[in-house]
């Protein structure tokens, strides 16, 4: 911990990055990291390359995430939150692979140790718990738009502390977060009570494709192009889906089978499907 912020207290031009396809926690730890540094008078770029998913766009300063990368001769640092391998960042990978030093944040069991510094803690409920300690030990302030970044993120990556990760840290920092300005029925009405009519209609196609194995563990959806066209929606809408999946009882393994659109992000052949695996597991 000491090497990442004390290089985080030199350094000066920063490239923040989270894992494609962004959920609450690498949103939250991407946007409160990103404030906080900035308001330490350093120059950040923060970058996701996947559209921010409706529900997360009322968190303040969402709209300053870019999903595109250009000369990236100017940063010093990249910073890697809430991904367990480097290429989980997506398709500009080595890209960032060349910026001087990559510092890896994450809370990832199955992360890699990739980068040339880390700060990763396995026991960690979420990567803006992680976030939370940085920002308190540099002594940087915690306003509002931060408190809601990090609150969204244990939030969400607990279940709404439902999930195993749930630990004391939860609990205390939300409530930490609460004192600073965070409003509980806000984030919740957007995280959880707000849908479009595409995503609900969308939804039901979800379920509708849910398939369980014979022993009742698994349970696998399935979510084509074809669908999002029916329901006028996009890959952003698709978010939190797989945890229906998940809360079916006995499923101890839920698995999302995601198409990508022809000629997206996979190289290959024009006519030739691809898919994005996603897994959630006890």
């Amino acid at each position: 911990m000491k090497k990442v912020i004390d290089h985080l207290t030199t350094c000066k031009n920063i490239l923040l990055v989270s894992h494609a396809e962004p959920d609450g926690d690498a949103l939250g730890s991407l946007i409160a990291l990103g404030v906080v540094l900035e308001q330490a008078n350093k120059t950040i770029t923060m970058y996701n390359e996947d559209p921010t998913p409706a529900i997360y766009r009322f968190l303040p300063s969402s709209n300053r995430i870019e999903h595109e990368l250009d000369d990236i001769s100017r940063y010093d640092t990249a910073v890697i939150l809430d991904c367990s391998s480097l290429d989980r960042v997506g398709k500009n990978t080595e890209l960032i692979s060349q910026i001087p030093v990559v510092i890896n944040i994450d809370h990832h069991v199955t992360n890699t140790g990739f980068g040339d510094l880390q700060y990763v803690d396995k026991d960690a409920c979420a990567t803006a718990a992680i976030v939370y300690r940085i920002i308190e030990v540099m002594g940087l302030p915690i306003e509002k738009p931060v408190a809601y970044a990090i609150y969204t993120g244990i939030l969400t990556d607990t279940g709404s502390f439902r999930f195993a990760n749930t630990n004391r840290d939860s609990f205390g920092i939300c409530a930490e977060m609460v004192s600073h300005g965070v409003n509980p029925e806000i984030v919740s009405q957007h995280v959880f009570g707000t849908y479009s009519l595409g995503r609900i209609k969308l939804l039901n196609m979800a379920l509708d494709s849910i398939e369980i194995s014979k022993n009742g563990k698994i349970s696998m959806m399935i979510l084509s192009q074809s669908m999002l066209a029916k329901s006028d929606t996009h890959s952003e809408d698709v978010a939190g889906f797989i945890n229906y999946a998940k809360n079916i009882q006995n499923v101890v393994v839920a698995v999302l089978v995601f198409e990508y659109p022809q000629n997206g992000n996979i190289t290959g052949d024009d006519d030739q499907s691809y898919y994005h695996i996603s897994l959630r597991s006890d």
